[in-house]
C-alpha cells in the first residue's frame, strides 16, 4: 500500500493536464521479484513511483512509458528472462521467469478514470475493483471496469453494456482473490483475457501503549505504509512530538474504549498491547476477544498471558481455539530479539506471517517457490 501512497502523491504533484503512463505487471509466469498488480507511474520527466521489478526493467519501462505517453495508445509489453544465457533485451534479467506489463497512458489532475480511482481508495482506505482487458479480439488494450469504494461503476466507455456486465461478473468470481486472470467469451464470437484486482486499503494497526518500546513499532509500520493508531491513557506519553508519523493519536483509558466514538477496530485490523500493565491488558482483552481482530499481540512471557486468561476465565469470559488462535503472547517471530527495535522488527515480522497466512520460516527451508503461484486465466462458467 506504500507504494499506491506514493503513486496518488506523484499524480498529485504532476500539473494538471500533463501526461503520464502507468506500468502494470498483469502476468508472471516463473519466478519475478514483483507479482501481478504492481505498479509504476511515470511521468514526461521521467520521475517514477513504485517498481515493477527488483530495479532491471525499470530503465527499459521509462522508455515503454515514454512512448505510450506520445502515442497516446496502451501497450503490452512481454520480458522473458528464460533464455539460457540470461541476456534478454540488453537487460540482463536473471529471475528465470515471464513478466507481462501493461503500459497505459494517463493525463494528470482527472478525477475519474484510474487516477481517480486509486486516489480514492487510498483516500477512504476502502477497497475498490479493476477489471481491466489485457488481450481480447474486438476490445481496446486497456478497456476497463471500475467499481469505486462506494460501490459505484465506471466503464471507458458506455457502448457495450454486454461488456461491463461480463466484467462485473468477474468481480464476483474473484471476490476472494487479490488478483486473478480470467478469460471471457462475450457475445458475438467476442473473447478477452481480463486482468481483474483488489485495491485494499492499508493494513490497520493500533498499538495501546506509547513507551519508549513502541516507539520503533509504530515507525516499521508506518514505513511499511499501514495505517497506525497509538492510544495511552497518559498525555504525556501520547503526544506529536513522541509520534509525529502515526495517523491517529488518542490519550484514553481502556475503560473507555467500548464507549469510544473515535476508536475504531474493525475485524481485519492488526492490535499490539504495550501498556505494561496488567490490569490495563486484562480490561483491553475482554473488550477485545469477544471479537477479535485478525491479530492481537502481547508483550511478555507466556506465563503473563496464561494468567491474563485465567483471570478471564474468572470472571466468566472463556474463549474457543480460533479466537485464541489470533492471540499471540508473546508476540514475535523467535529471532532472538532484545532491543527494542529487534523486538519491533520480530513483532512486524509476526504480523506480516499472518497477513500472508505463511509461517515465518527461513526461506530456504521452504518447499517450492518463494511466492504461491500466481492465478492463471480460469474459464468463465
Amino acid at each position: 500500500m506504500k507504494t499506491l501512497q506514493r503513486i496518488v502523491e506523484l499524480a498529485r504533484e504532476t500539473p494538471a493536464g500533463q501526461p503520464l503512463a502507468m506500468a502494470t505487471v498483469v502476468r508472471v509466469r516463473g519466478s519475478a521479484y514483483r507479482r501481478p498488480g504492481a505498479r509504476m507511474l511515470v511521468t514526461a520527466e521521467g520521475r517514477t513511483a513504485g517498481m515493477i521489478s527488483g530495479g532491471c526493467l525499470e530503465q527499459d519501462a521509462k522508455e515503454r512509458a515514454r512512448e505510450v505517453m506520445e502515442t497516446g495508445r496502451a501497450r503490452l509489453v512481454t520480458y522473458d528472462s528464460t533464455a539460457a544465457e540470461d541476456i534478454v533485451f540488453g537487460l540482463g534479467l536473471g529471475c528465470n521467469g515471464i513478466v507481462q506489463v501493461l503500459f497505459e497512458p494517463l493525463v494528470a489532475g482527472e478525477e475519474t478514470g484510474l487516477l481517480g480511482f486509486l486516489s480514492s481508495c487510498v483516500a477512504r482506505r476502502q477497497v475498490g475493483r479493476i477489471a481491466t482487458v489485457i488481450e481480447s479480439n474486438s476490445l481496446a488494450l486497456g478497456y476497463r471496469l471500475l467499481r469505486w469504494p462506494d460501490g459505484s461503476v465506471e466503464s471507458s466507455t458506455s457502448d457495450s453494456p454486454s461488456t461491463d456486465a461480463a466484467l462485473l461478473q468477474t468481480f464476483q468470481e474473484c471476490a476472494n482473490r487479490r488478483t486473478a486472470l480470467r478469460e471471457l467469451a462475450l457475445p458475438d464470437d467476442r473473447a478477452a483475457c481480463v486482468f481483474v484486482e483488489a485495491i485494499t486499503p492499508p493494513v490497520q494497526v493500533t498499538i495501546f501503549g506509547a513507551a519508549d518500546d513502541a516507539l520503533p513499532l509504530a515507525h516499521l509500520a508506518k514505513l511499511l505504509g499501514w495505517h497506525v493508531s497509538v492510544i495511552d491513557a497518559r498525555p504525556a506519553y501520547a503526544t506529536r512530538e513522541r509520534f509525529p508519523d502515526v495517523d491517529a493519536l488518542h490519550c484514553l483509558r481502556p475503560a473507555a474504549l467500548p464507549t469510544s466514538t473515535e476508536v475504531v477496530i474493525p475485524p481485519e485490523s492488526l492490535v499490539m498491547l504495550m501498556t505494561h500493565s496488567f490490569t490495563h491488558d486484562l480490561a483491553l482483552l475482554r473488550v477485545l476477544l469477544p471479537e477479535p481482530p485478525r491479530y492481537v499481540g502481547i508483550l511478555g512471557p507466556k506465563s503473563r498471558t496464561a494468567r491474563l486468561l485465567d483471570a478471564l476465565s474468572e470472571q466468566g469470559l472463556r474463549f474457543p481455539d480460533e479466537t485464541l488462535a489470533r492471540l499471540h503472547g508473546p508476540a514475535g517471530l523467535d529471532i532472538g530479539a532484545e532491543t527494542p527495535e529487534e523486538i519491533a522488527i520480530s513483532i512486524i515480522a509476526e504480523m506480516q506471517s499472518v497477513l500472508a497466512q505463511r509461517r515465518g520460516g527461513a526461506l530456504r527451508d521452504r518447499l517450492g517457490p518463494i511466492h504461491d503461484p500466481a492465478d492463471q486465466p480460469a474459464a468463465a462458467p
